[in-house]
């Protein structure tokens, strides 16, 4: 078969790319097979292969055919792409599942554990413009392919002339009768999230909770969870609206604006959300501030250690906050950098001896759960925390602080050229800066970009994107002012390179 995928292919979350423009059904269908090529014959991650018999005997279970969950979230064409990709797959002699319903990406990935499935492949655009959508293949372990599978179905998907993309329908509409769809893959996953949460605490809280599924996948989950348990829930954005209420669906301070008017207005203890595929989370406190996600994960990490008395290891992305790193200090865990992608904390999460990884941009996964990240339990176990300690955030992080120090950080993107960007970074390789902001550089992380660690702690790293033409700039200090000094004086490290 001729293979041609330089048109396909995968950035750090999966395929992505514009709706009917080089997201089609048949750049659809053509990622279909090539995974269906990768589940058939490759000899560790494949339905033969070693990684995923040791791992099916370890479960003790074994398959009689590879099975693939198939799910899809809210988005325009997000169901009939999902179609396209089941049909190819048992095409192949794959069974499939499919979803009825939106499936969140983490529910997805607690099905392939729970089922010993070989895979999953959703259909989402994650947290991207209306306009974007892709797919995200999961693989056995429960978590986001890695570069090894990533690069292994790109070298397998079929080119656009292929034979056996004429073999078949790419309708919308036609499913075909192989095709298993499943009503709901939410029972199992809920039941593990009663053994994970503290759902005692959550019937004597009295918490009053405010729900932003952004017109996501989150819309069948927070709400029949919480208030199963007593919670009293206040609910926007639960609606279908493939235009996301015209504002772009990342969980951030911008799309939370009607989260936090509904906090206030209601008085609520905090407010949740999570972007369409729950991937990654939000949180609005009772003030109506944004809780960033370099403090939710050290607040979370103290959570699990103090009241869930769980110990092991810790991981972070390069530029996730140092505030991690002193609560992990104070309760004698060993904490590891990756570099930034949550992939590479997946890998580490696999091992089972890290019970928590978090990246800053909102990616968090915990121990004894799916090892990839999962807004719904981020938000959930914040809940968690408030019922348990029976306290308000505000009294909680009053504690926090009086054994920790806080750290403050600032994030800016510049758009720039490929050349550009290659000669920034070119340049910091051979010739980086040995003090910035008139204080020198003690130690230069290269784990990915270049992270310039200062006398004192504060650090500046400067790193390209990895879907993206941007130079992305980052720094952190013990001080408020300081995070925007050190953005400055990066842009114009940059400006004396370009």
């Amino acid at each position: 078969m001729a293979r041609m995928s330089e048109d396909i292919k995968f950035s750090t979350a999966g395929f992505r790319a514009v709706t009917a423009d080089g997201l089609t059904a048949q750049a659809v269908q053509r990622l279909a097979y090539g995974i269906s090529d990768h589940i058939l014959e490759h000899p560790f991650y494949g339905f033969e292969g070693i990684g995923y018999k040791k791992h099916c005997q370890a479960q003790g279970k074994k398959l009689k055919k590879p099975l693939v969950i198939v799910g899809f979230d809210t988005r325009f064409l997000s169901k009939e792409l999902a179609y396209v990709i089941a049909n190819a797959l048992v095409q192949c002699g794959i069974t499939v599942r499919l979803a009825e319903f939106p499936l969140p990406t983490p529910v997805a990935e607690w099905a392939v554990l729970n089922e010993c499935a070989v895979g999953a492949a959703v259909v989402t655009g994650s947290e991207g413009e209306y306009y974007v959508n892709g797919v995200k293949w999961i693989s056995y372990y429960g978590g986001i392919a890695n570069n090894e599978i990533v690069a292994d179905i790109e070298k397998r998907i079929p080119a656009a002339s292929a034979q056996i993309l004429k073999a078949s329908s790419t309708d919308f509409g036609s499913l075909n009768a192989a095709v298993t769809i499943t009503k709901d893959f939410r029972k199992s996953y809920m039941a593990h999230l009663e053994k994970v949460i503290n759902v005692r605490a959550l019937k004597k809280s009295k918490l009053k909770i405010a729900v932003d599924p952004l017109f996501g996948t989150a819309k069948n989950y927070f709400r029949p969870f919480l208030e199963k348990y007593g919670v009293s829930v206040e609910e926007i954005h639960a609606e279908d609206d493939v235009l996301f209420g015209g504002k772009v669906p990342n969980a951030g301070p911008v799309s939370l604006a009607d989260l936090k008017k509904l906090v206030l207005s209601k008085k609520m203890h905090l407010g949740i959300a999570c972007n369409p595929d729950c991937d990654k989370f939000g949180l609005i406190d009772a003030e109506g501030n944004w809780i960033s996600p370099n403090e939710v994960a050290p607040l979370l990490l103290d959570h699990l250690v103090r009241n869930k008395k769980i110990k092991g290891r810790v991981c972070r992305s390069v530029i996730t906050s140092h505030l991690m790193d002193q609560v992990a200090k104070a309760n004698g865990l060993m904490i590891r950098e990756t570099p930034v992608g949550f992939k590479y904390i997946t890998e580490l999460m696999v091992s089972g001896q890290y019970i928590m990884g978090m990246e800053e941009s909102g990616g968090l996964a915990i121990s004894n759960h799916v090892p990839d990240k999962d807004g719904l339990l981020a938000c959930l176990l914040m809940v968690d925390l408030l019922a348990t300690e029976g306290k308000s955030f505000k009294q909680i992080k009053k504690d926090f602080y009086k054994k920790h120090k806080p750290l403050f950080s600032q994030k800016v993107s510049i758009p720039k050229a490929e050349t550009e960007i290659n000669r920034i970074m070119e340049r910091l390789d051979i010739r980086p800066p040995l003090s910035i902001n008139k204080t020198s550089v003690w130690r230069i992380d290269s784990t990915d970009g270049f992270k310039f660690i200062l006398k004192g702690g504060s650090w500046l790293a400067i790193r390209p994107s990895g879907t993206e033409r941007l130079i992305r700039l980052y720094a952190e200090a013990l001080d408020e002012k300081s995070p925007a000094v050190l953005i400055k004086e990066a842009k114009k490290i940059i400006d004396g390179i370009v």
